[in-house]
């Protein structure tokens, strides 16, 4: 199934049929936005969620004007707290690893979307939440922002890739304090730390996200998809070898028509109008 814009009736169906956790809209041409909607549990995240998460990103591989995502949390309180500690305290052991596979795997078809991906962090991010802002692929926050991994206060590890993209992030020492620590860190301290790209009122949070992506849509979209390959792909590279798929995909732009219109456009003096 594909999505045109304009076609959006038989999402929204959809979401009424199966989502009831999550909602996807597309808020503006082109540009989505997924929102955790739980906020009477500040958008913890439990197994139906999840489900609902994979069931969106479905949706949004079949909408086919799909540029950019932006991933928040309803409510002002909250991104998301966390994963549910209700639902988690009645998990055995294999259970447990089946639910921490499952949010690595969806977290990662998030990570791994053709399209850019901003977290709007409005308030807590912790756990589970900081994970899911992490597999964006970067971040915006509000002041009230609220950011850690606090697993060690519950006897147990980060399960949904914490330990690792926090580490890719801030780096080894850092990563390391936060998590043997849990403690929470403000959306001064993460911007200091590299983790957030810019941080925003509250107010301006949506307004701001918008206006980023925006930018990123008037851009030619096939040309973000191999930079994004590049970036993704290329930082677990030694430097000669990713150099190399540096240049096996510049070589590979040169197909496109975005290309052609870009440097056509670039030399009539004119904004190019990609397709």
């Amino acid at each position: 199934m594909t999505l045109a814009h304009g076609e959006l009736q038989s999402l929204e169906n959809i979401q009424r049929e199966s989502l009831t956790n999550i909602l996807l809209e597309e808020i503006r041409i082109g540009i989505y936005c997924l929102t955790i909607n739980r906020p009477k549990v500040l958008n913890a995240l439990n197994a139906d969620t999840l489900r609902e998460m994979d069931i969106a990103l479905d949706l949004l591989s079949a909408a086919s004007s799909a540029r950019v995502l932006l991933v928040t949390g309803a409510g002002l309180k909250s991104f998301v707290a966390g994963a549910d500690i209700e639902h988690m305290s009645r998990l055995s052991p294999m259970e447990g690893k089946a639910f921490a596979e499952e949010g690595m795997r969806i977290f990662r078809r998030l990570e791994t979307q053709k399209i850019p991906v901003i977290a709007l962090v409005n308030g807590y991010a912790l756990g589970g939440g900081c994970e899911l802002a992490m597999s964006c692929d970067f971040i915006l926050a509000a002041e009230n922002a609220k950011f850690g991994q606090p697993e060690v206060n519950l006897g147990i590890t980060p399960g949904f890739g914490g330990s690792q993209r926090l580490t890719r992030l801030v780096g080894r020492a850092m990563a390391m304090e936060l998590l043997v620590t849990g403690r929470i860190i403000t959306a001064d301290e993460a911007l200091r730390y590299g983790l957030v790209n810019h941080i925003y009122p509250q107010q301006q949070l949506m307004a701001q996200g918008l206006e980023l992506a925006a930018m990123i849509v008037s851009k030619s979209s096939s040309a973000i998809h191999l930079t994004k390959q590049l970036v993704q792909r290329g930082q677990d590279l030694d430097l000669d070898n990713a150099c190399v798929m540096e240049s096996d995909l510049f070589g590979l732009s040169f197909s496109s028509d975005d290309r052609r219109e870009g440097m056509k456009a670039f030399l009539e003096n004119r904004p190019p109008v990609f397709f």
